[in-house]
C-alpha cells in the first residue's frame, strides 16, 4: 500500500508541473480548438465541447500506455 501512495504522490506532483508550465506559457494554443470541437454562441450563453479534443488526447494517452507495456 505504501507503494501506491508514492505513486499517486508522484503521479500528482508531474501534474502540478506540467499544469504549471501550461498556464505560465499560455498552454498549448491549438488544443481545443480543433475541427470538430463543438462551440455556440448565443445572445447570453455558451457552449463548448471538445468532442474531437477529447478522442485526440484519449488515442495518445492510450498509445503511451501500449507503449509503455511492451
Amino acid at each position: 500500500m505504501h507503494e501506491l501512495g508514492k505513486a499517486l504522490f508522484s503521479v500528482g506532483l508531474v501534474l502540478v508541473v506540467v499544469g504549471g508550465i501550461l498556464w505560465k506559457t499560455g498552454g498549448l494554443g491549438w488544443l481545443g480548438r480543433l475541427p470538430g470541437d463543438v462551440f455556440a454562441e448565443g445572445r447570453s450563453s455558451t457552449f463548448y465541447f471538445p468532442i474531437v479534443t477529447c478522442v485526440v488526447v484519449s488515442l495518445v494517452l492510450t498509445l503511451v500506455g501500449w507503449l509503455l507495456r511492451r
